[in-house]
């Protein structure tokens, strides 16, 4: 089990806030200052330069940003040595379903446990959501396929196929 962490700044509204339902499960820790999230984590950053992949399986444990990325300040986290964006993926979510790049904190949470060969915790956190499941059937075969690689360098090789 990799230890799950998300930053959240309260710019979502929390009724629809999909991490504050996994912390109700204790399948993740909300934390609310950046000196607060562990210095050795994986911190999930669409703006990363390396896509994440097999090769992080390694990491201590995986932090999402949750909060909206108009506001976010990126350089706020510039110190932290592990970022990694996820490939392309699908969003299953009710809002943004079947577009692409838009998914939630947990699908994104998934996607990264999924990669990293952590498929029954992928799948645990996404059972708590009620369409969280569908997002492993969205995105099945990709999934898969990133999971198989071998490093960031193939899952971008991998995901230039989605992306003609």
């Amino acid at each position: 089990m990799i230890p799950l962490y998300a930053y959240r700044d309260n710019s979502c509204d929390p009724r629809k806030c999909t991490v504050k339902k996994l912390e109700k499960f204790g399948l993740i820790k909300i934390v609310t200052t950046i000196p607060a999230i562990p210095r050795s984590t994986l911190i999930l950053d669409p703006t990363a330069e390396q896509a994440l992949s097999p090769a992080d399986r390694t990491v201590r444990s995986i932090t999402a940003l949750d909060c909206s990325w108009e506001v976010l300040d990126t350089g706020a986290f510039a110190s932290f040595r592990i970022h990694r964006a996820l490939p392309f993926l699908v969003a299953a979510n009710p809002v943004n379903f079947g577009r692409p790049f838009r998914l939630t904190s947990v699908e994104a949470i998934a996607a990264a446990l999924y990669i990293m060969g952590e498929q029954d915790q992928a799948r645990a956190v996404l059972a708590k959501i009620s369409w969280g499941i569908r997002f492993l059937e969205v995105n099945q075969e990709p999934l898969n396929l990133y999971a198989a690689a071998k490093d960031s360098a193939e899952v971008v090789a991998i995901q230039a196929t989605y992306l003609v």
